[in-house]
């Protein structure tokens, strides 16, 4: 084969593969439902994000979106299966900070990797925690308990759902950026660590907001600050964390979609864009305020940006902190 010939024939084999690509791109999603896997439990508030946002989503689209919820290892089995998926659009993910960022932190040998192994789609939105306290502790704000942290380093316990997780990284980097110690006190659930915290067996407790509410406005627990970026608009008259002498502090869980490494850039930036239009509608809001959800958006390539700065940014609170798995 002569010099000339061999680069026609390259040349026509690569145009053959970019003339097929779109024609796949355009099949989508008509050929058959998409999966998304959720790595929480069913009913859980990242397995109600998903299936808000799916639902109507589902409609945009005009093809069924199943939800799968993957439960097990620390919520990085179901983001194992989406990174092993094949890329074609049939096979999306619930990411968010847990699975994207402390848990594989927490693993001495992780089972992918949260940049290389996904194609960034679309962030949801971002669920700040908020830190409670039993009505028992003489604490009213977040300046008086750090004052009672300091006063008697490590006789503060505060609960967590479990050593890794969400709440028990915000209580850590209240210990970094507060300079006191606590106790992390992790339980399997948050049940019991609910009726503790209004019994008084423990002191704090770092929850969701959403299930917190009622025992809020009961007075069965005191909501002493929030810990995202602004107030948020379940607890208006509860102030953030910075707000409070923490200057720059910020924790919660942001929730996105991700495909498979790899995935077609003309699906993702069809999901990317009909997302932002589900997310944006006055129902779809306020169903996710419900959830204690704030609505923000992002292009691909921010998420990815995210994303690699929470690699980054928990995964050296962790290790600061000695936080193990176990």
């Amino acid at each position: 084969m002569t010099k000339f010939t061999f680069v026609l024939v390259a040349g026509l084999l690569a145009a053959g593969a970019a003339s097929a690509q779109p024609a796949i791109d355009a099949k989508w999603p008509a050929e058959r439902p998409i999966r998304l896997i959720v790595p929480f439990q069913p009913g859980s508030s990242s397995d109600v994000i998903a299936r808000i946002v799916s639902q109507r989503l589902a409609e945009r689209l005009g093809q069924q979106i199943v939800v799968d919820n993957r439960v097990g290892a620390s919520a990085t089995l179901g983001s194992e299966a989406v990174a092993r998926a094949d890329p074609d659009g049939y096979t999306m993910g619930l990411a968010n900070t847990t699975t994207h960022a402390s848990a594989v932190a927490l693993q001495a040998k992780p089972a992918y990797d949260p940049v290389k192994d996904f194609t960034p789609v679309v962030l949801i939105g971002s669920s700040p925690m908020v830190i409670l306290a039993t009505p028992k502790l003489a604490a009213q704000n977040i300046q008086e308990l750090l004052a009672l942290a300091k006063a008697k380093p490590g006789a503060l316990n505060y609960a967590s759902a479990g050593p890794g997780s969400m709440a028990h990284l915000t209580g850590a980097l209240l210990e970094k950026m507060g300079n006191v110690r606590m106790t992390h006190v992790p339980y399997r659930g948050t049940a019991q660590s609910v009726i503790d915290l209004m019994e008084g067996r423990i002191e704090l407790l770092m929850g969701t907001i959403a299930p917190s509410l009622a025992h809020i406005r009961d007075g069965k627990m005191r909501a002493l600050a929030t810990t995202g970026a602004k107030r948020n608009a379940q607890l208006p008259e509860v102030p953030t964390v910075a707000e409070s002498g923490l200057a720059g502090y910020e924790a919660g869980l942001w929730s996105a979609f991700v495909l498979p490494a790899k995935a077609p850039p003309a699906v993702v930036a069809r999901i990317n864009r009909e997302v932002i239009a589900v997310v944006n509608a006055p129902e779809t809001r306020a169903a996710l305020d419900k959830q204690g959800v704030v609505v923000e958006t992002s292009t691909p390539e921010e998420l990815g940006a995210l994303i690699r700065n929470d690699v980054t940014r928990w995964g050296t609170i962790i290790r600061e902190a000695g936080i193990t798995a176990k």
